[in-house]
């Protein structure tokens, strides 16, 4: 028997390997090439939350680590809360946004894709 219900989202934050190339070489391009992301969110945005990257060179005495692909990702708990189970991809090409976040948690978004609401 196949259960219907939805499957709670898993309490991680991942990342693509494509997402981790883009990362390194904005790094390498910044003059950073050691660096690692902070993702957080913020308010504001069209839909009252904002997603933030930003290279940074270590995490902070609170911040939840992930690594994945050779990449570390810091979070901060008050955005952990809202990011638990976003995957950040990277799209590219003629129609690419950049930095894409899968956030299952997101109830809407705007039409950019870097403001939702929970």
């Amino acid at each position: 028997m196949v259960s219907s219900k939805k499957q709670p989202a898993p309490l991680t934050i991942s990342i693509t390997q494509e997402a981790v190339e883009h990362v390194k070489s904005f790094a390498s391009e910044a003059g950073k090439p050691d660096s690692h992301i902070r993702v957080s969110v913020k308010g504001g945005g069209c839909s009252g939350l904002t997603y933030s990257l930003d290279l940074v060179d270590e995490p902070k005495p609170d911040d939840k680590v992930i690594t994945e692909h050779g990449l570390s990702i810091f979070v901060d708990k008050k955005s952990y809360v809202f990011l638990a189970g976003t995957q950040l991809e990277y799209s590219g090409g003629l129609n690419g946004k950049g930095f894409v976040f899968n956030n299952p948690n997101a109830k809407t978004s705007c039409g950019c894709g870097t403001s939702f609401s929970v």
